[in-house]
């Protein structure tokens, strides 16, 4: 269960970080189109139908020809924020994934509220749920009551929800992924190509169970989303190989989104909340 305390730190927290990372949310965002912002762009010859209170004088006075000068359009930012709901979510021996990884996506969401940029928040199992919250002061509340009231269940569809959420995007924008990302890379790749030309955040939660599997002897495991058994012994040479194959599929995962140009960050439940948003943000 989240609790909007939560949002009474972050709100101090945002204040501290907006210092360093001034850039990273801002009120507006500059396009490649032209119109009436407050960017210089260039100046192009004056054709006739153009807006004649665009004619640079000085220039005039200088070639005695007509320039107009073009600015940036300002548009505003659309932060996407899109996190997993499966049943692997709900795994945590203190804290469950799905609560941590839901207070990253309000957290990204209500630092965008405050700074004037529009959000969606969804979530991703079997299939895509988005929340749109009502206008108003209330957008995070209610998000959180939807938040807090989701069944974690269901196995992850990446690939067809991601497929299916790239159609709602209409211009570039800002994506946040995040989900424990424990299954197949090349359809986790596949997805997150399709929004390589949009802003892409992407982060991996995982319980600190998952990075050391501190488990020993004869075990049966259940797989939370398959529902399938496996009776295993675990040695302490069945847990290197473990811990190594793990650090290698988080490595792929952070090669991956440098060669997309996408920030990437894992990290862990028993992190303090606040961390995660500074890592994500610190190097933006």
């Amino acid at each position: 269960m989240i609790d909007v305390e939560f949002l009474k730190v972050l709100d101090r927290f945002d204040i501290i970080v907006r210092k360093k990372v001034v850039s990273s949310f801002q009120g507006s965002r500059a396009s490649q189109s032209y119109g009436r912002g407050l960017v210089f762009q260039d100046y192009r010859e004056y054709v006739p139908g153009d807006d004649f209170r665009s004619i640079d004088w000085k220039v005039y006075a200088r070639t005695d020809s007509f320039y107009i000068r073009r600015f940036e359009e300002e548009r505003n930012l659309t932060v996407h924020v899109l996190v997993d709901a499966s049943a692997s979510m709900n795994f945590g021996k203190q804290e469950k994934k799905f609560n941590y990884a839901a207070m990253v996506g309000l957290g990204f969401a209500y630092m965008a509220l405050k700074n004037n940029e529009s959000f969606v928040f969804s979530t991703f199992a079997d299939h895509l749920l988005p929340y749109r919250p009502k206008k108003g002061v209330k957008q995070i509340v209610d998000v959180m009551h939807h938040v807090n009231q989701l069944k974690i269940e269901g196995k992850s569809n990446f690939r067809e929800c991601l497929r299916t959420y790239k159609k709602v995007i209409k211009t570039k924008s800002m994506i946040i992924v995040i989900s424990d990302f424990l299954f197949d890379l090349e359809e986790m790749k596949s997805s997150l190509l399709r929004f390589k030309r949009s802003e892409l955040v992407v982060v991996q939660v995982l319980d600190p169970m998952e990075r050391s599997l501190d488990l020993s002897g004869d075990l049966i495991l259940h797989d939370s989303e398959s529902d399938s058994m496996l009776r295993t012994f675990v040695s302490r040479r069945l847990r290197e190989k473990y811990r190594n194959l793990m650090s290698d599929h988080v490595a792929k995962i952070q090669d991956f989104c440098d060669s997309i140009g996408a920030k990437f960050v894992c990290v862990y439940t028993d992190q303090p909340i606040f961390d995660t948003f500074y890592k994500v943000l610190a190097e933006r």
